[in-house]
């Protein structure tokens, strides 16, 4: 089913898949977009936490439709909620395939839920800034 791209929010990844990142059956591995979603999913963690962090659970990954080489994947990640020291982020992805990439038409693709732990400099669990629960 065809929607189109999240309006107002600019994705915090973009990449185009390529025929190295297929599976046997021709479509894209699935295990490719999972590493995508983590990456995605770092990235506003990262910025909520003011440093790194690491992955700690993916609490939920669903797989809605294949992608395939020559996609433009977007994915767009949003921070639902602050713990003392995690982050869980919110990952939708979309695929525009063809000539639907000018009309701004896409297909979502995947939808996955994911929690960080902000980590010191000896990756230790350390207290996100702003956290409702200070140390």
């Amino acid at each position: 089913m065809h929607t189109v791209l999240p309006v107002g929010e600019q994705p915090v990844l973009r990449i185009v898949p390529m025929p190295a990142d297929t599976n046997a059956h021709g479509t894209i591995f699935g295990g490719w977009v999972m590493a995508q979603v983590d990456i995605a999913g770092s990235i506003p963690a990262w910025e909520r936490a003011q440093g790194p962090v690491v992955t700690v659970a993916v609490n939920s990954f669903v797989f809605k439709e294949a992608v395939y080489v020559g996609d433009l994947v977007s994915f767009y990640a949003r921070v639902l909620k602050v713990g003392r020291t995690s982050i869980t982020v919110d990952v939708e992805v979309f695929a525009q395939r063809g000539r639907r990439v000018s009309r701004g038409e896409a297909v979502k693709v995947t939808e996955a839920q994911l929690t960080y732990v902000a980590v010191d400099e000896k990756r230790q669990p350390r207290v996100v800034p702003g956290s409702t629960v200070e140390a």
